[in-house]
Order: C-alpha cells, then structure tokens, then sequence
C-alpha cells in the first residue's frame, strides 16, 4: 500500500524525468496505472499538509476478550503460574468465547520477561560431558555411553549391555584412548555409579564412588556433578543424545552388538564429527585437531588397574599406548605339599 512518501517522491521523480510518467513510475518503485491515477485524480499537485489530514489512526475495537481480562489479571495475581490452558478453561466457563491463541498472547504480556539463557562454554581442553542412553534394539536392551569435549564438541559413543561403573571405566578409558588425552574435567550427572551422596544443598559436600575417584586420579582430571533437576548445566551431551537417536539408530539395522559399535564408530568418523556444529559453527574433528588435542592431558603410562571391580568380559582392556608390565608367573603347589614341608622344616 502506497501512502505520502511515494506522492511526495513521485512528484520529485517527475521533475527529475522532465514529466516521463513511465519513468518516474519506475523509479519510485510503484505500478504504471497507480501513478496514471494518482495524476489523473490530481493528487500529486495537492499540498502535502491536505494528504496528511487523510489518514489518522484507527479507533480502537474491541475484541472478545475484554470482557474477562479482570478475571486473567486476578488469577495471576494470586496463582503467577497459572497455563495459558488452565486460564483459557476458566475464561470459558466465564462465558468467554474467543479463542486460545489471543489470550495466550495477552498472558504473555502480563508475565514477566524470562531470563535469557546464558550459555556456558569451556575453554579448550578444561572439559567433556558424560552420560548414558538408553537405547531399545531387536536383541535387548543397551546403554549408550556418550562423552562430548566442552569446547570442539567432538563426540564419542559406544554401547554397553549394563550401566555401572565398570562399563563407565572401561568406557572412559577407550575414549582417552581414542582421543589420546585426558580433559581436565569431567561433568557426570547423578548417576549412582558416580555420586554416592550429594549433600551440596545442605551445605555440604560431594561424595564420590571412591573407585572412580581413584580412576580419576589416576588419569588426571576433575570429577564434577550437576546439582539435581539441573539437566541444562550439562546440555552439550543431552543434545548429542536426541542427535544419536534421529541421525543414526532410527532407520538403521545392527545384527549385533560388534556390528553396532563398528558402525557407530563409521558414524563418527564420517558424518557427527565432520559435520558443522550448529552452535559452534566449526567442525568438531577440525576443532579438536587444531586447537584441544594439543592441550589435553597425557595418557597414563598404564592401564587403569581396579580395586574392587573385575575385568570386563573377555578381558579386553583399550591399551593406552605405554609399556604393560611383564607378566608374572606363580607357581602353583597342592597343600599337602606345604603340610609336608612343615613337617620337615625344610625346602623342596
């Protein structure tokens, strides 16, 4: 819709085109038949104090929710937390008739401004997230174990048929393994596996699983939780696990859990850490290369040896790229070898 700045520059125009209609039409970016119009009915010639008198604002209407905006002021007075839902059903019983999207607006206007969301980021290197995800396949039910590096947002997955500390330890120590380095940190959430107690709230501490914190000590970071009910503190891997549910396990076959893992690796490796992250901007594998794996912390020279808890089955243990030591032979004797011995008191 044309108003007076297109008269005033139409005019201006026509000067400028020594009265070439089609012209100045052009230029001030309006229709041919609008401009032979506005000519024609002289519009252009009239001062422009007259064109201004012509428009004015339109006089207010009243729509059907005036009728029950004291009754939405009052609740939220009293109850702030009140749904636009909840509202909208008690307007209706009032004998409102409009519908829910307008009073939704005008609820919006009466609360007050959300705090915007502050995203934490970590420098290179100071720390990765941690979680588990449960995942249902055609032979059971597995644990995905995800780890996210805070600042290159490069992903490691793999899966697990438990979620206990054992999986979590040996889960930690292959993606070491795989990025060739420790963060300084690691951020868990509440698992059991991982906090024994949480008494921050009351003005505590936190109480870690003494076998972790022995791992961690033995690889050299941080251990850190989120407080309860905080499920953003830790939001760089919650992401990546509706990532990992619509990118790779929807409309994919596995025939088993080694041909899970494998192809979650190809997965990795080709299409979530070459990707562009979309709030980064970067490529995750790029990032981690040129600016985070350098200032990781080196792997221990062994591997991590648990206390109170077995080998995974079979054995099979990431090797963290230093020296095994040899391994010991024990000979073995019956014991009626060592009750003759004591009989005689001597040595065989």
């Amino acid at each position: 819709m044309h108003g007076v700045p297109d008269r005033v520059l139409l005019r201006h125009l026509l000067e400028q085109a020594d009265g070439s209609r089609l012209e100045a039409a052009r230029r001030a970016g309006v229709g041919r038949t609008t401009m032979y119009r506005w000519v024609k009915a002289g519009l252009l010639d009239e001062p422009l104090e007259t064109i201004q008198a012509r428009y004015h604002p339109r006089p207010a209407v009243g729509t059907k929710l005036d009728r029950v905006r004291p009754l939405i002021q009052t609740r939220l007075t009293e109850f702030p937390r009140l749904s636009s839902v909840r509202l909208f059903a008690e307007c209706r019983a009032a004998g409102y008739t409009g519908g829910l999207t307008q009073l939704r607006a005008y609820v919006r206007t009466l609360r007050p401004p959300r705090e915007p969301l502050v995203r934490y980021e970590t420098p290179p290197g100071h720390q990765a997230q941690v979680d588990f995800a449960h995942c249902r396949l055609p032979w059971g039910v597995r644990y995905a174990l995800l780890v996210v590096l805070g600042y290159s947002r490069l992903l490691w997955v793999q899966f697990y048929p438990r979620q206990d500390l054992r999986t979590l330890l040996h889960g930690l120590e292959a993606c070491f393994t795989a990025w060739g380095g420790v963060p300084r940190e690691l951020l868990f959430d509440q698992m059991r596996s991982v906090i024994t107690r949480d008494e921050r709230l009351t003005g505590g501490g936190l109480l870690t699983n003494l076998e972790l914190a022995r791992f961690a000590r033995h690889y050299g970071f941080k251990v850190r939780a989120c407080r309860p009910y905080r499920a953003k503190t830790k939001g760089k891997v919650e992401r990546p696990i509706r990532y990992l549910r619509e990118n790779f396990l929807y409309g994919r076959t596995f025939l088993s859990d080694a041909d899970l893992n494998a192809q979650v690796l190809t997965w990795l490796a080709t299409v979530a850490n070459p990707r562009q992250h979309a709030t980064t901007k970067a490529v995750p594998q790029e990032r981690f290369t040129q600016e985070e794996q350098p200032l990781l912390h080196a792997l221990a020279t062994r591997p991590y040896r648990a206390l109170a808890l077995p080998l995974p089955p079979g054995g099979d243990r990431p090797t963290t790229g230093g020296s095994t030591p040899p391994a010991v032979a024990v000979e073995r004797r019956s014991l009626e070898v060592y009750a003759a011995l004591s009989a005689v008191g001597g040595e065989p």
